[in-house]
């Protein structure tokens, strides 16, 4: 009887030492549980704050957009409307194709109460062209953030622009080398546009040689 009561009492006091073992991994389980619902609460915020801040870039990058966007028209319009002396308007369409923003250019033309949209390239010939193509980089230089410095280089800006049309072309260059304060270096093989700038000079080839000559304005 007195070994079964001893042999009682030493299971007990195993399972004593046991529950006592336990609830220490039991305390121990508890403040990693704790801790890590606690790390959750933090990673979950953190995931909010930064689902916030892209929505931020991104109705910031489309309003940045949108502002270049209606800088650009405008541009290019007045530049259309002073060369053509037309209500001309040049307008862009932007749309999101597999994730990547899209750009169609129209210009827009109201004749007899009729609206007329069409490309660039199909509107009135080359000439129009030619003129959204110079407004184009004229536009992308200016807006440009940070300011792009040097000159303004053109290659035949105004090649199949009308006779009709081609001072105005001069006029508008030369007023936007003032407005912007920005060099135009220019090879054209126009008389008038050569006439306008204050050095010209002439380039022939005499064999395989360019002969590089000034000509007096």
């Amino acid at each position: 009887m007195y070994d079964n009561i001893n042999t009682l009492g030493d299971k007990i006091a195993n399972l004593k030492e046991y529950i006592a073992r336990d609830s220490g991994k039991k305390d121990k389980l508890e403040e990693q549980l704790k801790a890590a619902k606690t790390e959750l609460i933090l990673i979950s915020n953190n995931i909010e704050l930064l689902e916030k801040v892209i929505i931020l870039f991104q109705k910031t990058s489309e309003f940045a957009r949108e502002q270049a966007k209606v800088q650009i028209e405008s541009l290019v319009t007045k530049c259309l409307q002073f060369i053509f002396e037309s209500n001309i308007e040049f307008l862009i369409e932007i749309e999101e194709l597999r994730n990547k923003a899209n750009a169609e250019f129209y210009v827009v033309n109201d004749s007899e109460d009729i609206v007329i949209k069409t490309k660039p390239e199909l509107s009135r010939g080359g000439g129009v062209v030619d003129i959204v193509s110079l407004a184009l980089r004229i536009a992308f230089l200016q807006i440009h953030k940070p300011r792009i410095e040097g000159p303004l280089i053109l290659d035949e800006p105004a090649k199949h622009v009308s006779t009709e049309y081609i001072f105005n072309v001069g006029d508008f260059l030369k007023q936007t080398s003032e407005m912007f304060n920005r060099q135009i270096i220019m090879v054209t093989h126009n008389q008038h546009l050569s006439a306008i700038s204050n050095y010209c000079y002439r380039v022939e080839l005499d064999g395989s040689v360019s002969i590089l000559s000034r000509v007096e304005s």
